[in-house]
């Protein structure tokens, strides 16, 4: 029993580090050490200097005590007292001033980078201003200066700005798309501000960094940067007329069961997500990646009007403590207006 205890001991800081080795692994789309944009290969840059300098201290430390349990152990029969030392003026002043150095070395590029990425770009006119305002558990994306609202999907183009004004309208959220730069908080009843720069078109992933609820981990969207010539179709198609479904019937129960809150085009409620051009999103509620969109390799995806039928039927299945309510709707219903919003697409 002793000995197993004693193997126990060794293996357990082994599990220890590699637990905290692996913890950083996970998808690339979500890692911070794959930057895609300047404001993110900033932070990497401070990232790498800290660790190189923290990493070097503890090599140093480490090679100097072992150097000293080595040199100065007690050898087999000694029985003396070692000579007494006190002091020295030298070894104090190196052990201070390379401390300082090091200090300087990182806090000098830590402040000046860390105001240089706090710049507000709100009054801007050539930046992209979109209010964010976070609800459990989802992403409201207003663009001001086109008057349009849009949910999940954050659409971008590559060569703007883009100012953040952060806000939440129920508890504290956390706006993050780790490729891209940093996380900042979402408070109810005030406004945070940030901006980010997308050079490169593409997805990137976005996540809720606080704790909100039972569903805060699948509280995801996605940041879509397009060319500026795609995004300029993409605000006239998002301001074009709405299109009903075709069915008079689908179109009546969708009017009187879904427009009171939610909104297609100029049509509806505004209390939840926008479902303009909602079939051309590459996700339903953030995480049913739609198979006919993008196919998501880890899974098994379903179509959109799959996913759409899935989160009609039942959306606390999907998102534990989400605000959808269940509708009273039968299943030919949820089938026809599921069917009729995964061919709503915007051609842009």
């Amino acid at each position: 029993m002793m000995n197993r205890w004693h193997v126990m001991k060794r293996l357990l800081p082994l599990t220890a580090i590699f637990m905290l080795i692996l913890s950083a692994c996970g998808r690339e789309d979500l890692s911070t050490l794959n930057p895609q944009g300047p404001v993110a290969e900033t932070q990497y840059d401070l990232m790498k200097l800290s660790i190189g300098i923290m990493t070097l201290v503890v090599v140093v430390v480490f090679a100097i005590c072992i150097y000293v349990l080595i040199k100065f152990r007690r050898r087999k029969g000694d029985k003396t007292i070692p000579k007494q030392v006190e002091g020295n003026h030298t070894l104090e002043i190196i052990w201070t001033v390379i401390p300082l150095v090091l200090l300087l070395i990182l806090g000098v590029p830590t402040i000046q980078h860390v105001f240089g990425l706090a710049k507000d770009y709100s009054d801007d006119k050539s930046a992209v201003h979109v209010k964010v305002t976070a609800h459990q558990y989802w992403w409201e994306f207003e663009y001001t200066d086109y008057g349009i609202t849009t949910a999940q999907e954050l659409i971008v183009p590559t060569d703007k700005k883009i100012q953040f004004d952060l806000t939440a309208a129920d508890v504290k959220h956390s706006f993050w798309i780790p490729a891209i730069g940093g996380k900042m908080d979402t408070n109810p009843g005030m406004t945070n501000n940030m901006y980010l720069e997308f050079p490169n078109e593409g997805v990137f992933r976005g996540k809720c960094a606080e704790l909100c609820g039972p569903s805060h981990a699948l509280m995801d969207f996605k940041a879509k940067a397009v060319s500026s010539d795609s995004f300029d179709r993409w605000v006239s198609a998002m301001k074009a007329p709405a299109v009903m479904p075709a069915d008079p019937e689908i179109a009546e129960t969708f009017n009187a069961q879904c427009l009171s809150c939610h909104a297609v085009g100029e049509k509806g409620g505004n209390s939840a997500p926008n479902l303009t051009g909602i079939g051309g999103r590459q996700t339903v509620a953030g995480i049913l990646f739609n198979s006919d969109v993008v196919a998501d390799p880890e899974k098994e995806d379903k179509t959109t009007a799959e996913n759409l039928h899935d989160w009609i039927a039942d959306p606390q299945k999907v998102k534990p403590g989400n605000t959808m309510p269940q509708v009273d709707l039968t299943p030919e219903q949820i089938d026809g207006i599921a069917k009729y919003l995964a061919g709503y697409k915007l051609d842009y």
